[in-house]
């Protein structure tokens, strides 16, 4: 069922009648953030699957200028880290596009989530501050997305 008609079918439910000015509002409002959740997946999708790209294919004494954490880990640990961030970048866009598991897209965005706590710990620990503020907005847009795909702008 269209989710048009199920708002209208509330609407009528709880008030008799949908009122004609607050329908198209809250259409509206579910279009936008539909729209806003779509726009911050690409994007992270994008920023996680180019730089896993880079991490799963370069050796980890290439990466140590860019990225002076990969000191801590082996070229294996970076490796597996850098496929990881590409399924999530895939993740996240692939299963809504498509249709088959859409349920993947929200876990995805949920991984992320872990994933850069996991990098916080990493950045915090080695006193790495600049690194700490991108994950911090790394991990409140994939928070955002996992909360409204898992929610209320589910697939």
């Amino acid at each position: 069922m269209n989710r048009f008609y199920k708002v209208k079918a509330i609407l009528r439910l709880c008030y008799g009648s949908p009122p004609s000015e607050g329908l198209p509002s809250l259409i509206l409002s579910e279009n936008t953030m539909n729209i806003a959740l779509w726009v911050v997946q690409i994007l992270l999708a994008g920023a996680f699957f180019f730089a896993g790209l880079i991490k799963a294919t370069k050796p980890r004494e290439s990466l140590s200028g860019q990225m002076p954490w990969v000191e801590d880990f082996s070229d294996g640990q970076v490796k597996i880290i850098g496929i990881l961030e590409v399924l999530a970048g895939i993740g996240l866009v692939l299963p809504a596009v498509t249709g088959v598991l859409p349920v993947l897209t929200p876990i995805a965005a949920a991984a992320l989530v872990v994933t850069m706590i996991g990098a916080l710990v990493v950045h915090l620990r080695r006193k790495e501050y600049p690194g700490i503020v991108v994950n911090v907005v790394l991990l409140v847009l994939a928070a955002f997305v996992a909360w409204g795909r898992f929610g209320p702008y589910s697939f």
